[in-house]
Parts: structure tokens; C-alpha cells; sequence
């Protein structure tokens, strides 16, 4: 499985980043997702989009993230507004609508920072 998340940074609390995750074309066609895990913490879902443009969100991003796809592109986006210091954590993107099995290699992500 080849994706590529990419995006993060250090960002004050109220800023905005995009993060982007590339995949190859046989992975692209069905749902993707947004993962994040914070420092200590297990790693959660953030939001999620089927092959169609239907998404579901974490209740403690709605209203300020949304994600979308370029199908073209092969490319998921992460579009996060309104950070807070509690959004800091490695951003990861997977393939699929269900959490991905335990032996999923999750690779290295993309840390986001909000702080002052």
C-alpha cells in the first residue's frame, strides 16, 4: 500500500493547514481516511470520504475540517480550520471506510503543531 500524507507544520492556535495524502489508483477508488494520534494517546479517526464524496466526521473536528478528494489526482485533502493545541498530533491517511486491521503498516504521517 503506497500513500503519502504530506502537509503539516507548526501553526498557531486559530490557524488553518491542508494536509494532502497521494495514493496509487487501485487504492484511490474506494473510501478514504484521516486518522491522528496525539502523544500518548491511541489513534483515532478524524473523517473519513467514500469514492462518491460522502463524509463523516469526528465530533471534535466538525465544523472546522473538511475533507475531500481529486480523483484525477489520486489525492485525499485534510482542509483544518479554527486549530486548536488539542488538534496537535501525527495526521495519517489510510485506505477504506473501516479502521484498517492491526497489522496495517500506518507509516510515518504528517505532525501538526498548534501552538503559540
Amino acid at each position: 500500500v503506497q500513500l503519502q500524507a504530506s502537509g503539516g507544520g507548526l501553526v498557531q492556535p486559530g490557524g488553518s493547514l491542508r494536509l494532502s495524502c497521494t495514493a496509487s489508483g487501485s487504492i484511490f477508488n474506494n473510501a478514504m481516511s484521516w486518522y491522528r494520534q496525539a502523544p500518548g494517546k491511541q489513534r483515532e479517526l478524524v473523517a473519513r470520504i467514500t469514492s462518491g464524496g460522502s463524509t463523516n466526521y469526528a465530533d471534535s473536528v466538525k465544523g472546522r475540517f473538511t475533507i475531500s478528494r481529486d480523483n484525477a489526482k489520486n489525492t485525499v485533502y485534510l482542509q483544518m480550520n479554527s486549530l486548536k493545541p488539542g488538534d496537535t498530533a501525527v495526521y495519517y491517511c489510510a485506505p477504506g471506510w473501516s479502521r484498517p486491521s492491526p497489522t496495517y503498516y500506518w507509516g510515518q504521517g504528517t505532525l501538526v503543531t498548534v501552538s503559540s
